[in-house]
């Protein structure tokens, strides 16, 4: 992983019990595997632990490390490091991801529950007039009822639903890898993402957690957005390639819908962009995963993976090659 990472990853109570458990050198990070010192403790390595930051683990890597068993991955994702050569030589790997979704999903409930009680309405009129009127009743806002919809059934998109269960929403999901069956499973309704019942034009609030392919460039693109009902709000935490920006932009300025991205496209978005001035547009930047503190629960995974392997139980967070190419 990288330098930077590793103090977040493993602050001193995880590494404590990572060299409690393993024998580790914390003092050598890798983030190039072809430095002398790390080919030389790949000589010897059984496990290899990483996160964010950690390069390729390619033919070379391999080479150098002849004990390799798994990789347990202190991160989300491990398209990144997990290339053709590990498959073939059946390297397995661990990976956080289902702990570094929690933080996306609790983003979103906040943002559910703030912008239906006027958050992207309030603030500025409230800061402009410096005046409140005390008492009285907000129109056309509340969360009494309101209709949620989820784009992806996805680990993330899973977990927005879990979280949304206690409170009085009206969730529908569209997932085209869902069927009805599993959405009722779910306590969710299915639906198409187009149509007069599609999930566009019913949910006051859209919330997206597809990947990023193809097949989902401009998902949310200017028929979708058309159909959103008057002061619905898109949440995307997802990736900005999902957003029609410009469309986005064009039904924003109306004030039509509001917008909470904390991913955009590009990102970061040029000075210039109309999406930073709107009101009714909430930016923040690419902080819905794991930060500060959040980190360190990804590398006590890794911790307890590795409590597992040695306990000679099953792992609980193993990823195979077609887990992974059906998560694509």
């Amino acid at each position: 992983m990288s330098a930077a990472t590793l103090p977040h990853a493993f602050p001193t109570h995880v590494m404590d019990q990572l060299r409690h458990i393993a024998n580790i050198d914390p003092g050598l990070v890798a983030e190039d595997f072809h430095r002398p010192q790390v080919r030389e403790a790949l000589a010897q390595t059984e496990i290899l632990i990483t996160g964010w930051g950690c390069p390729p683990v390619d033919a070379s890597a391999l080479a150098a490390a002849p004990r390799l068993r798994g990789i347990l991955h202190a991160a989300g994702s491990v398209k990144s490091l997990m290339t053709e050569a590990c498959w073939e030589r059946e390297i397995w790997v661990s990976s956080a991801a289902e702990v570094n979704a929690l933080p996306v999903a609790e983003y979103t409930l906040g943002m559910i529950l703030l912008t239906g009680k006027g958050l992207l309405t309030q603030v500025d009129p409230y800061r402009a007039s410096r005046r409140s009127e005390t008492g009285g009743i907000v129109e056309g806002i509340g969360n009494h009822g309101r209709r949620v919809g989820v784009i992806g059934a996805s680990r993330i998109g899973r977990r927005v639903i879990e979280l949304l269960r206690p409170f009085d929403f009206e969730v529908s999901v569209a997932d085209p890898y869902l069927d009805a069956a599993e959405a009722a499973a779910l306590g969710v309704e299915r639906r198409e993402l187009l149509g007069p019942q599609g999930l566009f034009a019913t949910s006051d609030v859209i919330t997206v957690h597809a990947p990023a392919v193809p097949e989902t460039w401009h998902l949310v693109g200017r028929e979708e957005l058309a159909l959103m009902p008057d002061r619905a709000v898109l949440i995307n935490t997802a990736r900005g390639s999902l957003v029609n920006t410009e469309a986005l932009i064009e039904e924003a300025r109306s004030g039509r819908i509001a917008a909470v991205l904390d991913v955009t496209d590009p990102e970061p978005l040029p000075a210039d962009s109309a999406l930073l001035n709107l009101p009714n547009v909430y930016l923040t930047p690419h902080i819905a995963g794991s930060q500060g503190n959040e980190i360190a629960r990804m590398g006590l995974v890794a911790v307890e993976e590795l409590k597992r392997l040695r306990a000679g139980v099953p792992l609980l967070h193993t990823v195979d090659r077609a887990r992974l190419e059906r998560a694509a």
